[in-house]
């Protein structure tokens, strides 16, 4: 009699199992992203289009709420606030990062691991905590601890608090001090990459520091430059901890944010269609302005 021999696996139902197992140890990250990200996402721009108040019955508003988030002079202000607190704070520390990266890079600096380490501490410090402390710092009265350094100059005690101009230096400031060494260590990594014989011929060749930084250092950063600008300008117009901690829940004109007045509406007000609605909005201006400065990134760095 012939002995009867199983079947054997073919290659191609081999190749299918280390396929199904590759995607089954990779799955629980996309049904988390489809709960807590993607769903999210989709509801806010069917909400966008709803009157809602977290509690009773949808009911379709169409185009309602965006005619009234685009009408209301509170959200242009919040976008205004947005965007000064962004040249303010953001662009600068882009500068200040290139700056900072390059001297750390400079066979001139000793302990270059303690200074590393230290300017990176304010990113994984508590936002908060980093709020709290400010706050403090920017104290409106005159043993304020700026208030205080001003007043040695001869200044007046400003009211960091509730005036115009207060407020969003304080919180710029803020912003600047927390993510300007964040950006330093990529643009550090960014400047590690750099072949050194570039520098040594341009020294050879009689260049100086600036020419360096112009023709070397500016153009082999170039994808770490779109990196920085692109993610700083997204966390920018997202920029809520640092005013609602400074400005607390009264939501004053002179520090709201976009988000923060998304929360207001949402939160406070139980709007959450028009909260929807400006997060869409949002989303919108988010696209645009990161399109724009990848594009002068992308010509600056040539």
């Amino acid at each position: 009699m012939n002995k009867q021999t199983a079947p054997k696996d073919s290659p191609l139902s081999e190749k299918k199992k280390e396929s199904f197992h590759g995607y089954l140890y990779i799955s629980p990250f996309f049904v988390l992203f489809a709960i807590f990200g993607l769903f999210p996402i989709l509801f806010s721009f069917y909400l966008a289009f709803q009157r809602w108040n977290g509690l009773g019955e949808m009911e379709f508003m169409g185009l309602q709420n965006f005619k009234w988030i685009l009408t209301d002079p509170l959200f242009w202000k919040a976008l205004s606030n947005t965007m000064i607190m962004w040249v303010l704070g953001t662009l600068p520390q882009l500068v200040i990062g290139i700056i900072l990266a390059y001297a750390l890079n400079s066979v001139l600096i000793k302990f270059k691991s303690f200074f590393r380490v230290s300017i990176f501490m304010p990113y994984v410090t508590s936002t908060v905590a980093v709020a709290i402390v400010f706050g403090i710092m920017f104290n409106s009265q005159e043993f304020g601890l700026v208030n205080a350094i001003l007043g040695n100059f001869g200044f007046d005690p400003i009211n960091w608090g509730s005036s115009e101009w207060g407020v969003k230096i304080a919180i710029s400031t803020m912003v600047f001090w927390r993510w300007v060494g964040y950006n330093t260590i990529i643009y550090l990594a960014g400047l590690q990459g750099i072949p050194n014989d570039l520098y040594e011929a341009a020294t050879i060749d009689g260049a100086s520091i600036r020419q360096k930084i112009q023709y070397i250092t500016i153009p082999m950063l170039r994808p770490i430059i779109i990196l920085t600008v692109f993610t700083s300008t997204i966390g920018a117009l997202q920029l809520f901890t640092e005013p609602l901690i400074f400005i607390g829940r009264t939501y004053r004109e002179e520090g709201i944010t976009v988000v923060l007045y998304l929360y207001r509406e949402a939160f406070s007000n139980s709007a959450f269609g028009p909260a929807s609605a400006t997060a869409v909005i949002l989303f919108g201006i988010i696209i645009i302005f990161s399109t724009i400065n990848v594009i002068i990134a992308n010509r600056l760095a040539r």
